[in-house]
């Protein structure tokens, strides 16, 4: 093998830098040590470590874009990898390769495709179109060149630097005649060849005025498909030690916990979603603990996919493992219509349907011994916020929940290689289109996803969407703010704000309901950071109307695009957004109930304005506005927050009575 540590000879696959990371995300708190997998060259297959266990063949690095939690394609995605390379180019040369997918950021659903150790290109879902596409990247407009015969431009040889450069007419040797204006093509010049836009159909490739064709990357490069086809029962095989290894270090941790003499006598219970995570976790609990009480618990939530609830209950009968369900029935529909739909931002759901039911299934486990010890498969590559799991954690919102985290450091095909070599049944939905199998309505899911709910469980689908384009236009937005995903956040990212720009989708509500109503929608939390912070739902103002009167507690900036108000205060910042989400962090718990009973009290003052024009007279520095183009009532920056205007307010005469009722009846 040609991997020594005396020369530490990893080498790199030529013109790889397509895997390569292209950018360093200063976020990703992941070990930059996994930020790579190797390939085993002879045997064709991803290695996890530098080492084949099969055979002593040259192994290479591949550097990883994004966090690097790399994964089997599934059936589903290889499928339509195949169909779209049939539409674009005539023909799927990959037959039956291992094809890895590489999760890197995007609108949706975006993933590098790596074949035979090669970057070919990636595969996306465009929120623009909302359908599937498959970008060809060099390798692999290299490794097709050759095996396809469709959409590619040939070049007459040229000394001009061609990377990034629009080519004219005069410089095209030949054109196949598939081609439309906007395709991508396969751009051969001599001996290099690259990827390019094509400006034109193939009509007027070589006779139209102007650029024809924009060339991404071109270069010289002889790479090929391997000779060798592995299967996934060689990629196990040479994996084989890295999965003995990682699995006994995963079983050490749970025994090394579940064995300390306070622990030893208590029933192991395993946190049991139907998820790949924690099925391996449940896996490696019962071979680490054998002889051991051990159970697995089910947060039902009510909205789950009913393909996750069925293997739930058959997997734990198969195996006769103890299953405790607990149900949130219909918390999340009753809830809906005070909350709005939850948002990645705004995640009352959560609250709402497992904090409650996991409550009472860890007071139940916990009633005789105090302690319920809990086995989770959370992984850091999951997100940014877990990437600093520890072996074991107590649930700060539950104290006497001790979690135990056994797979944290595991990638996603460390996951499913787990799975393949110990021929565990697995949720029916991975094979089926779908990365994670959580919520059928999760904010959290991609609208890749969320296009299969619709094919897969119409009826589920159906009366979602409904809700979702009703709430839409009782806000005055349109159905293709719902089209196109925009109610997964409260405050839209750039990048769905760019898409909606582009498409012309208005983002600030239009319409907003006469009846005020203010819902905490968390209690007061301390923050990792120090202080304290809580969360409600504001009905009847309009972040604009807010913006205009906030100024009177503090500081305010108001961000049209954004549609955000932020209020500054010596102690506390209020973030008030145009969906009615209110978000208070203050320095103590006391400093953040206070401010949120001032902003209160203030968007109800703007809500139910009358315009009677007292404010106007006990002003001494003449601040505010009655009526006029800024907003129904408007205090401006001479303000000196003495408070007066607000003592002498006829509609906030009886205030205390009528927000103490909200914040205090929805806790």
């Amino acid at each position: 093998m040609h991997l020594k540590k005396s020369d530490a000879r990893i080498h790199k696959m030529p013109s790889r830098k397509g895997v390569v990371d292209k950018k360093k995300h200063s976020r990703n708190q992941v070990s930059n040590e996994t930020s790579q997998i190797y390939w085993c060259k002879d045997c064709n297959v991803p290695l996890l470590d530098k080492k084949c266990g099969v055979c002593n063949g040259e192994i290479f690095e591949i550097r990883l874009s994004g966090p690097g939690d790399i994964r089997f394609c599934s059936p589903y995605e290889r499928e339509l990898l195949g169909n779209l390379l049939l539409s674009e180019f005539g023909r799927d040369p990959l037959g039956e390769r291992l094809v890895l997918l590489n999760k890197i950021s995007g609108e949706d659903k975006t993933a590098q495709v790596i074949v035979d150790g090669l970057d070919i290109g990636t595969l996306l879902f465009d929120m623009s179109l909302m359908e599937h596409r498959f970008e060809i990247s060099v390798a692999g407009a290299q490794v097709f060149h050759g095996l396809i015969g469709s959409r590619t431009v040939t070049l007459k040889k040229t000394k001009m630097h061609l990377n990034g450069k629009k080519v004219s007419s005069e410089l095209i040797e030949s054109s196949t005649d598939d081609i439309k204006a906007g395709d991508p093509v396969i751009v051969v010049s001599g001996n290099l060849v690259g990827v390019g836009i094509s400006l034109v159909d193939s009509d007027n490739m070589a006779v139209s005025d102007g650029p024809v064709l924009r060339i991404r990357k071109i270069s010289s490069s002889d790479l090929k498909l391997s000779s060798n086809v592995a299967t996934l029962e060689d990629a196990i095989n040479a994996n084989l030690p890295h999965l003995r290894k990682i699995g006994k270090n995963a079983m050490n941790t749970i025994k090394g916990i579940a064995s300390q003499k306070e622990h030893r006598k208590l029933p192991v219970h395993v946190s049991f979603s139907g998820g790949k995570d924690s099925l391996v976790v449940l896996d490696l609990t019962l071979s680490a603990l054998k002889g051991r009480d051990v159970r697995a618990f089910f947060l039902n939530t009510g909205i789950e996919f009913p393909e996750t609830v069925e293997f739930v209950h058959s997997h734990c009968e198969k195996r006769g493992i103890e299953l405790i369900e607990s149900k949130a029935e219909n918390a999340f529909w009753e809830n809906l219509e005070s909350f709005g739909p939850p948002a990645k931002d705004f995640r009352w759901c959560c609250k709402v349907c497992k904090l409650a039911p996991a409550g009472a299934i860890i007071d139940q486990c916990s009633e005789d011994k105090g302690v319920c010890l809990t086995i989770d498969g959370k992984r850091k590559f999951e997100s940014f916020s877990r990437s600093n799991i520890s072996a074991s954690e107590k649930n700060p919102f539950v104290p006497n929940q001790l979690n135990i985290f056994p797979i944290r450091d595991w990638r996603a095909i460390e996951v499913w290689l787990y799975i393949y070599w110990r021929k565990l049944d697995y949720n029916p939905l991975y094979d089926v289109g779908f990365e994670r199998v959580g919520c059928y309505l999760c904010p959290a899911e991609l609208s890749a996803e969320y296009e299969r709910l619709k094919d897969l469980h119409p009826s589920i689908y159906e009366r979602w969407n409904s809700f979702l384009l009703k709430w839409a236009k009782s806000k005055g937005l349109s159905d293709e703010y719902v089209r196109h995903g925009m109610w997964r956040w409260k405050e839209l990212p750039p990048k769905m704000l760019k898409l909606a720009s582009e498409l012309g989708i208005e983002t600030e509500p239009s319409i907003v309901s006469d009846d005020f109503d203010i819902t905490l929608t968390s209690g007061f939390s301390p923050c990792r950071d120090g202080g304290f912070t809580v969360e409600a739902s504001v009905k009847g103002v309009l972040v604009s109307e807010a913006s205009a009167i906030l100024n009177i507690l503090g500081s305010t900036v108001f961000s049209e695009e954004l549609g955000m108000v932020l209020l500054k205060m010596d102690s506390s910042t209020v973030k008030f957004f145009s969906s009615g989400s209110l978000k208070v962090t203050a320095n103590s718990k006391e400093d953040a109930h206070s401010c949120l009973e001032a902003t209160a009290k203030q968007l109800l003052r703007a809500n139910k304005c009358t315009e009677c024009g007292i404010c106007l007279k006990v002003c001494p520095v003449n601040a505010i506005e009655l009526g006029s183009n800024k907003g129904r009532l408007y205090i401006n920056d001479s303000c000196i927050r003495c408070g007066k205007c607000t003592d002498g307010c006829v509609v906030l005469k009886y205030s205390d009575k009528i927000l103490s009722a909200m914040l205090n009846g929805r806790k």
